[in-house]
């Protein structure tokens, strides 16, 4: 079997390259598409998984302010209210011990102040420090100025009591204002509730160790940092946009800081407006998708492998019978002798069902133009014999001859004139086109001659139109009709005779017309005149019309020749059509170069 091979710029590579491109096209589209849809859905994955993580860090952070809170609620709703701070101020120290040391994992000291700042009961109990100032401080500025709300502070070192470890501790202070009673009067004072920061410094770090960049700080609602995993390096380069943070109306929004493109996650804690910011740089996203390239990266290899055996598949399938077709084409415009192939779609069948039928009417109109070439050359060569017929033209001698012996040199003398003119317009010098005045010159003498031989048993008219004299016609068209007319027509008659020539133009084409009053010829016969070459001339010249017919025909085409009406003991009629052009010189070189051989 012939194999196929690839050739730049043949349709198979045109259909291969072009599926190829579109399959490309259509395979980064889609990985595109999945590449988005699994990056946004990671992303989405991953701020889920920190949501929760939010979630769960502000309910513990929930729980352990709400114990503040509590501790809060419970000295002063419990202890303070209830005893007055001169008579029972053992109650209230004991108070006070109760909830310490019920809450001392988390709690690091309780205190009361008056409005003036003087310390009135605290546990444990240990020594104030000397002039700590206590109402210059925030939390006690915050209480007396909100005295409705209790104020939670960021984290700082208690700096009120000396337990003489000669420790420092960071805390957190929640502080409200409560109303003292002292005897018969009330005054304001400030409970202090001392937390121990240790407590969400570890609930916060916990959080804090995925090692992937992302981390988690907590800030009061102006962006005060209260933890930050990196708050030790803040004196550095190290910062934050926490104040962005606090301020957000957005719980997830984009953020810069440092060159470093972020996602920022924020959520707020009851009770305190604290923010709990989740910071998330767009690199662990990236990382992510690392997993994901490769995975993206070998379904696009698979894919491109699967595309090109498929594209090229579809492209031999759809190119082969095409190229079957072509070379089919090729081989017979080689002069090889090969079927054009049909097959394929219905397309390219019809396609080679085509080219098959154009090369079939291609060989029979060659064999058609072959067969007028020789029809051609055998019209020439009848027409070169009627010029010199030498049974015509020994009884035109033989009777001019017996003229002169009979002493009519008139007579005789006309003869020869007409003769001579016969031979001149029939010679033509070579010519086989020649003027309708030429032609009917030849036609007259060539009736004269027989008029003389037949003894004038006949009569000829010519009834021609100035007009068309200098016309084209085709050399001796005339001769072999009215030839024909004498012995087939005018001979057998017992009645004179009579030969009517006339010739007209009409429209675009002149007609010419020779009519008898002869025996007619019978129906049967009449289409065997212009189409059948092999009869046998049984009288006349033997050129016969079907030549003349051919001539005028492979002369100037299919719509022009002769036409033949009679009727049996009513005569003849032929009709002669020819195109209306002019002679010249050019177009009878035109005519006779171009389509005579």
């Amino acid at each position: 079997m012939r194999r196929i091979r690839y050739k730049s710029g043949s349709i198979q590579s045109i259909i291969m390259l072009s599926f190829s491109l579109l399959s490309l096209a259509i395979m980064f589209v889609t990985v595109g598409v999945m590449y988005v849809k699994f990056a946004d859905a990671s992303q989405d994955s991953i701020i889920e998984s920190n949501h929760k993580v939010m979630d769960q860090t502000i309910d513990s952070v929930e729980k352990y302010l709400v114990n503040m809170r509590q501790v809060s609620d419970a000295a002063y709703y419990d202890v303070i209210k209830e005893n007055d701070i001169l008579k029972q101020s053992d109650s209230i120290h004991d108070g006070m011990s109760l909830l310490y040391e019920s809450n001392k994992e988390y709690l690091r000291s309780i205190a009361l102040y008056n409005q003036y700042g003087s310390l009135i009961a605290a546990e444990p109990v240990v020594s104030q420090k000397e002039d700590p100032n206590v109402t210059k401080q925030d939390w006690f500025i915050e209480a007396m100025e909100r005295m409705e709300n209790i104020h939670f502070s960021t984290p700082h070192v208690q700096n009120l009591f000396d337990d003489g470890s000669m420790r420092y501790h960071l805390v957190i202070s929640s502080s409200r204002a409560v109303e003292l009673t002292s005897g018969s009067e009330s005054q304001m004072g400030v409970l202090l509730v001392d937390m121990d920061y240790s407590s969400v410094s570890r609930l916060l770090e916990r959080i804090n160790t995925s090692g992937k960049g992302q981390y988690y700080y907590l800030c009061d609602a102006n962006g005060n940092i209260i933890y930050h995993p990196h708050q030790i390096q803040f004196d550095g380069d190290v910062s934050e946009n926490s104040e962005s943070a606090a301020k957000s109306q957005n719980s997830i929004y984009d953020d810069y800081l440092n060159g470093v493109h972020r996602k920022i996650m924020v959520d707020t804690i009851s009770y305190t407006g604290w923010k709990l910011v989740c910071v998330m740089p767009y690199s662990i996203f990236t990382n992510k998708m690392a997993d994901v390239k490769q995975f993206v990266f070998v379904i696009m290899i698979i894919m491109a492998m699967t595309l090109v055996w498929i594209n090229r598949v579809i492209s031999i399938r759809i190119s082969k019978p095409i190229m079957k077709l072509d070379d089919s084409v090729k081989r017979y415009e080689n002069g090889n002798e090969a079927d054009i192939y049909v097959g394929g779609s219905s397309e390219i069948r019809h396609l080679g069902y085509s080219i098959r039928n154009s090369y079939k009417q291609n060989n029979e109109l060659m064999k058609k133009i072959v067969w007028e070439q020789n029809e051609r050359r055998k019209s020439e060569l009848d027409v070169l014999q009627s010029q010199i017929n030498p049974h015509f033209l020994y009884n035109t001698l033989d009777s001019i001859t017996w003229m002169i012996e009979g002493g009519k040199n008139e007579e005789a003398s006309f003869m020869i004139t007409q003769l001579a003119k016969l031979f001149r317009i029939s010679l033509s010098k070579g010519h086989t086109i020649i003027t309708v005045r030429d032609e009917l010159l030849h036609a007259k003498s060539y009736m004269n001659i027989q008029k003389v031989r037949y003894k004038n048993k006949f009569e000829v008219s010519f009834e021609v139109d100035e007009e068309i004299m200098d016309y084209c016609a085709v050399k001796l068209v005339l001769q072999p009709i009215l030839e024909n007319a004498l012995n087939y027509g005018i001979r057998e008659l017992d009645d004179f005779g009579e030969i009517v020539v006339s010739g007209q133009k009409v429209g675009e084409d002149i007609i010419m017309t020779v009519s008898d009053n002869g025996m007619g010829i019978p129906e049967d016969e009449i289409p065997l005149l212009l189409t059948n070459t092999d009869r046998v001339h049984k009288k006349g010249s033997g050129v016969g019309l079907v030549n003349v017919n051919n001539r005028i025909k492979i002369l100037f085409g299919e719509r022009y020749g002769l036409h033949i009406a009679s009727e049996l003991d009513e005569g003849t009629v032929v009709t002669i059509k020819i195109p209306a052009i002019v002679y010249s010189e050019e177009n009878r070189l035109q005519f006779e170069e171009h389509h005579i051989v």
